[in-house]
Formats: structure tokens, C-alpha cells, sequence
């Protein structure tokens, strides 16, 4: 079982808010602010709702304290609709809920309006200037937006050169779009800069590209040491540490880590769809449904559908395949009509659940045209070319490129079996 989480691995650890040191003040409810009619050079003020966390991962005192701080920030835009601090705060807290919640279609536009916003008004410079830019950069990588990415990651360079962060940005834009010569180098200066969860967690992807599985595997156990315990990002940090362990090493200790999360961040969804995965893979399909409902009632992750698809699917439980397929494509289309890009979520889909080989390709295609130089965009033309008894010297032409690195994604090494 692939285990689709659509939210990328370390995107939005760009921007993380401690929640331990939010401001409080008192509201439980949340609305829209009416549009300032000041005058033409005062900021717009449109601040979109802060959506209810469902129960289960509003985490005690956490969503509490993110409901206080969502306050603060507005009031501060009441009073003064030019406060761009505020407004940055705002955008920084959409991004987070998006990574908690799974309401990418509703935070990600939000947080994009916002920061332009920001970036388009005359009054703003320095770090204020340099923080949005690295912020919005952040949210054009979660909607894989690459190549706007790498433009936004490069102007915000060129404000500030000696914050690791913009480095970090920078490595997965480069990394997303094929150029791994760039991200090595970019890889470099962020971990010389500052050496935390974030430098550790691109220094684990950028070795687990090129094929060091166990490499890949110490420097994200150092990415966990270096997190605080019991927050998202640190749970991020020992996730990926799992299905490092799940795809390269041992399925036995990522369950375990898996469980680990659990004891430290009660319901955190994207620990459950894992743990879904390895019982999937042990072939205990009652446990692996049962576990991928519990995340799908926490969390609307689309990912989880699919799990539950490719399990239907095994199961030849051909209704309930067919009556979930539309649910995933509602899915997946509201996330592309708020900017998101799932060109390979829809190859997969088609490849290996609808068996909709021309579909397959149309997707598959449309993200190799946007980074021809990216081995997971080459991987899936070859993918998707094997599934159609392709010739041979084609599919060849792909596999080179998904090779370049040396990666030992499983998927591939299945695939180059196949050709040698």
C-alpha cells in the first residue's frame, strides 16, 4: 500500500508557530472582518473564519490557544488595518491549521490572498518583506507550485542570504524541480547555518535521493532529537522517520514509532493512516479499515481515501470501490480548484485504482511537461508507459532520469527489475 499523504514532507515546516508561546485573550467564535473603506492606500481587510478543529486533534489547551491568538491578531487589524505584522501572524496560523486540519482548500488561498497582500503594499520592507516572501514561497511548494516557488525563494534571497530558512526553501524548490546539483549546494549552507529539525529533515531527503537509505535514516532521528517533544512538526519528524524505516529498513520498528507519535500527540491522523499501511501490508484488512476510518473521522486527508480504495479494490468489494472512486475525484478536484496542483495524485489514482491507462497518462504527462528534470515526474511516466506494454527503448528514456540519482525508492527498484 502507498501510503498518499498529500501534504508534502516538509513544506510547511517553513513556517511553525510554537503554541506554548501564543498570546491569549478571550473569544470562542470566529468571523469574517468587513472590508476597510478607509481609503485606497489602507489594506484591505478580508480575513477569512478560522474553521472548528474536530474534536480529536483540537489537543487540549492547543486549539484553545490557537482561537485566542486568531483573536489577538484580528482585533490588531481592527484597530489597525495596516498592521502587517498582524497579518502575517494570520497567514502563518492558516498555514499551520492547513498542516493540522487537512483544510487545504480553505487556509492555502487564504494565506496566499494575504501575503500578497503584504507584498503589495508600499509601507513594507526588511524582514517584513523577507518573512512574507518566505512564507508565501512555503505555500506555493504545499500547492506545488514549484517553479513559483524557486522564483519567490530566490527573491527572498535577495533580501536576506544569511537566514538558513530561505536555504530550506530553496532546497525543495531545486529538489521539485530536478535541479539536485542546486539543492546539494543550498542543502549545504542551510545545515552550516543552523543545524535543526528542518536542516536535519532536507539533509535526510537529499540522502535518501541519492540512495542512502541509512544515512537518510540517522539525520531524520537527528531531525526528531533536535524537535520540541509533543509538537506537530516533531510528530512530522518521527512520521517520516517511520516510513523511512517502513520502505528502506524495518516495518517492525516503524510501527513502532508509529505508536510512539500516538502516546505524544493523541489522534494525530497521518500516524494512523501509516499504522493503516503496515497492517495493509500484513495483509490484516479488518484492522487496516477499521484504523483508516478512525483517521478518516479525524481529518478530511484524501490520502486516507485512497488507502481505503486500494483496500476495497484487494478486497474485490467492486460496489463500495465504486462508489468511493467519485468521492476521492470531489476530492482532489476541490483541491485543484483552490490552486492546488494533483497532477500525480490523479496518475496514481488512474494507475493504480481506476485502471484508466489514458487517464493515467494525461496527468502523468502534465507534471513531466512542468519539471521533465524530476525523478518522481519521470518515475511516473515509466509507471504509467509499463502499465500500457509501451515499447521498451520509450520507457527506458524515463527510467534513465528516475535513476539519475540512484534513489532506492521501492517503487523504482520493482520498475528496473523489469528492465535489465
Amino acid at each position: 500500500m502507498k501510503y498518499l499523504n498529500t501534504c508534502p514532507s516538509f513544506f510547511l515546516l517553513i513556517v511553525c508557530i510554537p503554541l506554548t508561546l501564543l498570546p491569549s485573550c478571550s473569544e470562542s467564535q470566529t468571523h469574517l472582518l468587513e472590508p476597510s473603506t478607509k481609503n485606497k492606500n489602507t489594506a484591505k481587510l478580508n480575513i477569512p473564519v478560522l474553521l472548528p478543529r474536530a474534536e480529536k486533534i483540537q489537543l487540549g489547551k492547543e486549539w484553545e490557544q490557537v482561537r485566542k491568538f486568531y483573536t489577538t491578531q484580528k482585533e490588531k487589524l481592527k484597530k489597525n488595518p495596516n498592521d502587517y505584522e498582524a497579518r502575517l501572524n494570520l497567514i502563518e496560523l492558516y498555514v499551520k491549521e492547513a498542516r493540522v486540519t487537512g483544510e487545504h482548500g480553505h487556509y492555502y488561498p487564504a494565506a496566499l490572498e494575504l501575503a500578497n497582500q503584504i507584498l503589495s503594499a508600499d509601507s513594507i520592507k526588511g524582514d517584513l518583506v523577507f518573512r512574507t516572501l518566505m512564507t508565501k514561497a512555503g505555500i506555493q511548494l504545499s500547492l506545488h507550485e514549484f517553479s513559483d516557488a524557486l522564483e519567490t525563494g530566490l527573491a527572498a534571497l535577495k533580501v536576506n542570504d544569511r537566514n538558513a530558512q530561505v536555504y530550506g526553501v530553496l532546497v525543495d524548490a531545486y529538489l521539485e524541480m530536478g535541479d539536485y546539483d542546486n539543492a546539494v549546494k543550498m542543502a549545504d549552507k542551510m545545515i552550516t547555518i543552523k543545524p535543526d529539525l528542518r536542516s536535519y529533515s532536507r539533509i535526510s531527503y537529499m540522502r535518501e535521493v541519492f540512495g542512502d537509505a541509512d544515512g537518510a535514516i540517522e539525520a531524520m532521528g537527528m531531525a526528531v532529537g533536535a524537535g520540541f517533544p509533543g509538537t506537530e512538526e516533531t510528530a512530522w519528524a518521527m512520521l517520516t522517520l517511520g516510513e523511512l524505516h517502513q520502505n528502506y529498513k524495518d516495518p517492525a520498528t516503524a510501527e513502532k514509532i508509529y505508536n510512539e507519535i500516538l502516546k505524544i500527540r493523541k489522534d494525530y491522523p497521518f500516524a494512523i493512516g501509516a499504522l493503516a499501511s503496515i497492517y495493509f501490508d500484513r495483509k490484516d484488512y479488518e484492522k487496516t479499515e477499521a484504523t483508516l476510518k478512525e483517521g478518516i473521522d479525524i481529518i478530511p486527508e484524501v490520502g486516507f481515501y485512497v488507502q481505503l480504495a486500494e483496500l476495497y479494490k484487494v478486497q474485490n468489494r467492486t460496489e463500495e470501490l465504486e462508489a468511493l472512486i467519485p468521492e476521492i475525484l470531489a476530492m482532489l478536484k476541490d483541491d485543484v480548484d483552490n490552486g492546488h496542483i494533483m497532477n500525480l495524485e490523479y496518475a496514481h489514482l488512474y494507475l493504480d485504482i481506476v485502471e484508466d491507462m489514458d487517464k493515467a497518462y494525461e496527468y502523468a504527462k502534465k507534471e513531466y511537461d512542468k519539471r521533465p528534470k524530476n525523478i518522481d515526474a519521470n518515475l511516473a511516466m515509466a509507471e504509467v508507459l509499463h502499465a500500457q506494454k509501451a515499447d521498451k527503448t520509450e520507457v527506458a528514456q524515463y527510467l534513465k532520469v528516475a535513476n539519475s540519482t540512484k534513489s532506492k525508492n521501492p517503487d523504482l527498484v520493482v520498475l528496473l527489475a523489469h528492465y535489465q
